[in-house]
């Protein structure tokens, strides 16, 4: 038993030294072999693969954004430092004749001192032609060199030929990427956005639809084979969706070109500086909330975000705190006196362009993201309003003095002479600040405020784009009181919002229904179908189609009246009907007397298709409070170019003049008074104090006046004998004849109460 043991052991002892010898003569022989064949089937690199975001389109299908696919140069020291790195000199030489701007010495140096090193990016965003002129030089030499050195061999010349070495082409590898792409440039930027690093979408509809244009990377996972090829699996990336938007890339061009010209033509017209400090134009569809154009001015270029070249930078200064523009100008506060210098006079584009609040001014929207006091364009709600609540039947008559004595406050029309009796709508197409107040003391607090909630004031509309501001943080509650409500009838004392704004009033006029506003129609994939679908979304009824008749009759008599009775006859486009309401609103503080100016219209009057929304914020103009044509000669510019492109045509007989004006106009085609709606009212906004005098108990107010009696008997304007300057009829204010407000400039706003 013992001897078959030790022969067993030696047996084994004999095997194992057999198999050692064996794999040894294998390591000598074909080592080199296995090794591949190892590592053949081991991961040997991974590499992502990324999506292609989705693109954004208009109505018609133009092309808003999209992803271009770019490469980035990646060196894989691992491959170039092969059989002694005898590779890596002809594949330099190459690459130094295809990428005049790379930097050989730089590559070289890393190839040598990271041979095991298989990625580096050495350039990004690489075009594809360039990419294929390089393969193309590549396999140029390593062709041209097989024939030298077939030559060579057939001259016997072996070692010449063995000496002709080929550039390596596994040691360089193009990474696809994607690189945003806007072909418009600063087309509708305030509305698309752009994009970041990371594909992050900043700003409009990029920020929105952020997930929703993304998509999701693949992954590439690289082995080598028994060649000691590198071979590749691939797990494909999925493409982002894309967007299809009601906005109609001719449309916002048209705005846009307008607003230019109004900039143009206005900087610098009475104060150095922008036409406006803002404006804001909203064009939409009011039967379905669909947003044809959306715009803002300055714009910027998507492709180039940062680059603030050819924007006023300066008109942003006041939104840093006077430490920020003291190392914006790089100085110390302390280096000058305040008597010594104004710290704006240093203020220049270049020290502010690096500036991220000012950048953020510049990149957002306007027209969502900033509120304001609405002004006169708020007065058809008022209206609607009581109507609807049957506080009045809108047929009413009530008598303008010139003001209004609420309390101790007097609050005064535009014209401060008075209008005498108007009706409801007389006082809407004049923009009478006292039938408005009357009217909404006959509604009271509780209803006023029910509806303007009702109306989303205070509230987001749910349009689709990022930065939307509700103003919830500025508008009037249950504690305002009497002198509230008074100057809050006529857009007075609360913020909205242009989006609220528009949305609103098109619910005001298209038989009362609310839409949320919104701009993306459809989603679909990468290969055109469709995702998801967005129908017009009716949120709720606001008022009757009854009441929004009526108002909508109202508001028609604003342009359509006698140019002597109306205060929006200016914005009519030639030949056709138009509604609409003129704004102008107080700014704080009230002693600065700066204004925000608007017009809503809307055409036909009749049976409204299309809506247009202009505000012109601290417009450029020596008499603000009276420059209301500012922002209805703008709105009749856009209307009368957008209207027969959508296909909407005159109705009405041109005059004369009218016809030359049209004739003029169409030669630039993309494809009676200075009558306003005047606000001169009280400071602050939500006070919360009841004025005493005029409220009911239980904070409900019931001052509506009664229908005239034949008793009423006009101002008679009385003149100072010192200047012969005409007397304010309620205060005995001297004022000045041409604006007809006090021309002592100590006096305070109607709003500062």
């Amino acid at each position: 038993m013992q001897k078959k043991l030790v022969v067993l052991f030696f047996l084994v002892l004999l095997a194992f030294a057999y198999l050692i010898i064996k794999i040894a003569n294998i390591n000598r022989d074909n080592g080199e072999a296995y090794k591949k064949q190892v590592l053949a089937q081991q991961s040997y690199d991974s590499t992502t693969l990324p999506y292609k975001r989705g693109s954004i389109e208009d109505k018609n299908g133009t092309v808003l954004a999209y992803s271009e696919k770019v490469y980035n140069l990646i060196i894989d020291s691992k491959l170039l430092n092969v059989d002694d790195g005898i590779h890596i000199e002809p594949t330099l030489d190459i690459l130094q004749k295809a990428f005049a701007e790379l930097d050989i010495d730089e590559v070289r140096s890393y190839v040598e001192k990271n041979p095991g090193a298989s990625y580096k990016k050495f350039l990004r965003q690489l075009e594809n032609n360039r990419i294929e002129n390089f393969n193309t030089m590549i396999d140029s030499a390593i062709s041209e060199n097989a024939i030298k050195r077939s030559e060579l061999r057939k001259d016997g010349k072996d070692e010449e030929a063995n000496a002709i070495v080929d550039p390596a082409k596994n040691g360089i590898w193009f990474e696809e990427e994607y690189k945003r792409k806007y072909p418009y440039n600063t087309l509708a930027c305030d509305v698309i956005g752009f994009v970041q690093g990371g594909n992050e979408g900043q700003y409009g509809l990029e920020e929105y639809y952020n997930k929703t244009l993304n998509g999701i990377n693949g992954r590439s996972y690289g082995y080598l084979n028994a060649d000691g090829t590198l071979t590749r699996t691939v797990k494909e990336a999925e493409d982002g969706y894309s967007l299809i938007t009601s906005l109609d890339t001719n449309i916002q061009s048209i705005v846009e070109k307008h607003i230019t010209e109004f900039a143009d033509k206005n900087r610098n017209a009475y104060r150095t500086g922008p036409g406006a400090d803002n404006v804001g134009v909203i064009i939409m569809n009011p039967n379905n909330g669909e947003i044809y154009a959306i715009a803002g001015y300055p714009v910027f270029n998507l492709n180039d975000p940062q680059n603030m070249e050819g924007v006023d930078l300066t008109q942003y200064a006041h939104l840093l705190s006077q430490k920020d523009l003291y190392e914006a100008v790089g100085i110390s506060e302390n280096s000058i006196s305040e008597n010594e210098i104004d710290i704006m006079e240093l203020v220049t584009n270049e020290s502010l362009s690096d500036n991220g609040i000012i950048k953020n001014a510049v990149w957002k929207n306007f027209c969502i993201s900033d509120t304001f006091e609405p002004g006169s364009t708020m007065k058809p709600f008022t209206v609607a309003g009581a109507i609807d609540s049957a506080s009045i039947e809108g047929d009413e008559v009530y008598v303008c003095n010139g003001a209004l004595d609420i309390g101790e406050h007097t609050i005064h029309c535009h014209n401060r002479f008075g209008d005498g009796p108007l009706s409801v709508k007389e006082g809407i197409a004049k923009s009478c600040n006292v039938v408005l107040m009357d009217v909404a003391f006959a509604m009271g607090k509780s209803e006023w405020l029910r509806y303007n909630r009702n109306f989303g004031f205070g509230s987001n509309t749910g349009i689709d784009l990022a930065g939307e501001s509700s103003g919830a943080a500025n508008v009037f509650t249950e504690r305002m009181g009497q002198t509230d409500l008074a100057v809050a009838s006529f857009g007075q004392g609360f913020n909205v919002s242009m989006i609220q704004m528009a949305a609103g009033f098109s619910a005001l006029i298209n038989g009362g229904k609310y839409y949320e506003p919104h701009l993306v129609t459809r989603i679909v994939n990468s290969e055109g179908a469709v995702v998801r679908e967005f129908d017009p979304r009716e949120v709720k009824q606001v008022i009757s189609s009854e009441v929004s008749d009526k108002v909508r009759d109202d508001c028609n008599a604003v342009v359509m009246s006698d140019p002597e009775e109306c205060t929006g006859w200016t914005a009519r486009p030639a030949g056709y009907t138009m509604g609409g309401k003129t704004g102008t609103a107080e700014k704080l503080p009230r002693a600065a007397k700066n204004y925000v100016i608007s017009f809503m219209g809307y055409v036909p009057a009749e049976d409204p298709e299309v809506l247009c929304y202009v505000v012109l914020d601290h417009p450029n103009h020596a008499d603000q409070g009276n420059s209301t044509r500012l922002a209805t000669t703008l709105c009749k510019d856009i209307m009368t170019e957008v209207l027969p492109y959508l296909n909407i045509f005159p109705t009405l007989e041109l005059t004369e003049k009218e016809r030359e004006e049209l004739t003029d106009a169409e030669a630039s085609f993309f494809i009676g008074s200075d009558a306003v709606s005047g606000n001169e009212v009280p400071e602050g906004s939500v006070s919360g104090n009841s004025v005493s005098g005029d409220a009911v108990p239980g904070g409900e107010e019931n001052g509506a006046m009664q229908p005239v009696d034949e008793t009423y008997t006009p101002n008679v304007i009385q003149y100072d004998p010192g200047t012969g300057f005409p007397l304010d009829p309620n205060t005995g204010e001297i004022l000045d004849p041409v604006t007809l407000q006090p021309i002592d400039e100590n006096v305070k706003s109607d709003l500062e109460y």
